[in-house]
């Protein structure tokens, strides 16, 4: 199943493009093109103790997927993802301007599991 879903969020992440929208919101785009299914992604502000909601819930962003939120509050956010194995990857202090697109591969996320202490 491809997601290809448009979600309006308060919260949200991090990445690199360009896209017109309001000063206090912007759009991000997640693409997998790892090899490992990702089956959770999480948002907390950056100086927030705990994480938000899961924003796949019970879909699965599949190798090939594309997962975008919209109207996404322009700041410093904390990512997390977990992939199908219940790996994890933290990514702390992102900041989040205007409209980005983060592209998940074999060696970023591999490298951000390796260095995630959770």
């Amino acid at each position: 199943m491809r997601i290809k879903q448009i979600l309006a969020v308060g919260a949200s992440i991090l990445g690199l493009a360009a896209v017109s929208l309001p000063a206090h919101a912007a759009k991000v785009e997640f693409v997998n093109q790892s090899s490992w299914e990702i089956h959770e992604i999480y948002f907390s502000p950056a100086s927030a103790k705990k994480w938000g909601e899961d924003y796949l819930g019970d879909e699965i962003l599949e190798k090939g997927d594309t997962l975008t939120l919209s109207g996404v509050t322009r700041g410093k956010w904390d990512v997390r993802v977990v992939d199908e194995d219940g790996d994890v990857c933290v990514l702390e202090n992102v900041y989040l301007d205007s409209s980005d697109r983060w592209v998940i591969n074999d060696e970023d996320l591999l490298g951000c599991q390796a260095g995630t202490d959770e």
